[in-house]
């Protein structure tokens, strides 16, 4: 049995708007040392020099009838994210945010995407959802995918964009299609209704099912309207749709941009966490897969990561600084220091200026179980690297002992940090280039390269950078405590200071 796509005047491509929705969360722990909890996956930059996030928002920028870019995000990668987007941006596409407190999986993110879609274009506008750390390859072809998804989302489902299979992978869910119910338009078949979704199987039943010739890889990437996704929610999980409506309306009370919504954290602490396949799509009847060959990798752990740089004859690939002698199908990953390996076979070497991970190349997947006992046992080398990226700038910890820290600042032109003061420590500034406009107590006065002044504690601070290049400096922390959780903020241009 098929069914055909007709066209009317409601399914028309040309009248259409479509509104790509990145989710950007997750640690992406398989790829410590160089994902961390506030610099994750999407971060990453690749041999272009362009991120995941990058990526993926060139990747929905560009599809037809887009005027507008939805990201979901922590609030904490706010800055982060909009950095990479104004380096890629170019026709200045409008771009949005709805700002998670903390992580509630993907069936709040969907909800929330949908509910913001849904006020700023209606119910019919068509919501993309897009994941932020995913490569595809073929543009050409993920568009015309998305062209014959939104087709079928007018229709009143929810589509799925399912991979052929390569190869009988067990790190993916699957979902198989029902091949007697095809959807055709033109005369050409262009999706099917999904029979059922699959977790990730074994390796005999991955088999079976590249086998039979019905089943694809879950991408993790959903187009339907808006109207549908809310309804679908409300019918299958109502807990998960109400608690959204609470926090979105809560939301949108403290704000007046709704171009940039922090959710309430009260509100959306009642939001019951549960991805959007449990929630929705392994329940609902109104689901169709759109098959899909567009050079899509999910880059889920160093094995995958290293397959995007070119081996040599023995099979090794090499990112960065590295020497090799009798060494085979190794990957090593270095961007600063020299990396020399001799006799080894089948290892994954990542060296970071604060953390180096050596792993068997069969044992990659079980990298995230170091990032967890680092983030158990209160190590920060799972959340943050040497060099901390701030909405202002960055900092680089030079050095750190007992009752002091060094760090290296960077403040961008026109940025300054927030009006603020330490309880247990002081702080020395050294200007190094540039020119630094400071605030210390009731004094406020300028410092220029080769000076410096001194911060004592307990006394309101402030460093700004009033010219047009980077302000360099060098800052000497000393006293009883040195944590960054050592800082009372009293104002603050990037709303890092509740009202």
């Amino acid at each position: 049995m098929s069914y055909d796509i007709i066209w009317t005047a409601h399914y028309r491509i040309d009248i259409m708007t479509i509104i790509p929705s990145i989710l950007c969360g997750g640690a992406g722990s398989r790829l410590w040392p160089v994902s961390r909890e506030l610099h994750p996956k999407p971060f990453i930059r690749l041999a272009d020099n362009e991120s995941f996030l990058q990526k993926s928002f060139i990747r929905g920028a560009i599809l037809p009838h887009v005027s507008e870019v939805l990201t979901v995000t922590n609030r904490e990668l706010l800055f982060n994210t909009k950095d990479d987007y104004r380096e890629v941006n170019h026709d200045n596409i409008k771009t949005s945010f709805l700002l998670e407190p903390f992580a509630r999986n993907t069936a709040a993110a969907v909800a929330l995407a949908a509910l913001y879609v849904e006020k700023q274009h209606g119910g019919d506008a068509i919501l993309l959802i897009l994941t932020a750390d995913h490569l595809i390859s073929n543009q050409a072809a993920f568009q015309q995918a998305v062209e014959n998804a939104s087709l079928i989302a007018q229709s009143g489902k929810i589509v799925t964009f399912g991979i052929q299979p390569s190869a009988p992978e067990t790190g993916y869910g699957y979902i198989e299609a029902n091949q007697t119910k095809n959807i055709t338009h033109n005369n050409q078949t262009i999706g099917y209704e999904v029979a059922r979704f699959v977790e990730k199987p074994n390796l005999a039943t991955a088999q079976r099912y590249v086998d039979s010739g019905q089943f694809y890889w879950n991408s993790g990437m959903f187009c339907s309207s808006a109207e549908t996704m809310l309804a679908e929610l409300q019918k299958h999980a109502p807990d998960i749709m109400d608690a959204a409506k609470a926090c979105f309306v809560a939301s949108l009370k403290q704000t007046s941009d709704i171009s940039q919504i922090e959710f309430d954290a009260e509100t959306f602490a009642n939001v019951p966490s549960n991805s959007i396949d449990y929630a929705v799509m392994e329940k609902s009847a109104n689901v169709a897969v759109i098959p899909c060959d567009i050079g899509w990798n999910d880059i889920g752990a160093w094995d995958a990561m290293s397959t995007l740089t070119e081996a040599d004859e023995n099979g090794n690939r090499i990112a960065g600084n590295a020497i090799l002698n009798k060494t085979k199908n190794c990957f090593v990953q270095s961007d600063k220091r020299l990396i020399a390996m001799v006799g080894l076979e089948n290892l994954v070497v990542v060296d970071t200026p604060d953390a180096l991970l050596v792993a068997d190349k069969s044992q990659v997947q079980h990298v995230k179980d170091i990032y967890n006992q680092l983030k158990e046992e209160g190590n920060e080398a799972y959340k943050l690297h040497q060099t901390v990226h701030r909405p202002w700038g960055n900092y680089t910890v030079l050095e750190e002992g007992e009752r002091f820290k060094i760090k290296r600042i960077v403040v961008k032109p026109n940025c300054r940090l927030s009006l603020q003061m330490h309880h247990h420590r002081s702080e020395h500034w050294v200007v190094v280039s540039g020119m630094a406009k400071v605030t210390n107590g009731e004094k406020e006065f300028f410092v220029s390269s080769n000076e410096s002044t001194f911060i004592p504690a307990g006394t309101q601070h402030r460093l700004e950078n009033p010219g047009v290049l980077d302000l360099v400096m060098i800052e000497v922390q000393s006293g009883d405590y040195v944590g960054e959780d050592d800082i009372v903020r009293f104002n603050d241009s990037y709303g890092r200071v509740k009202s």
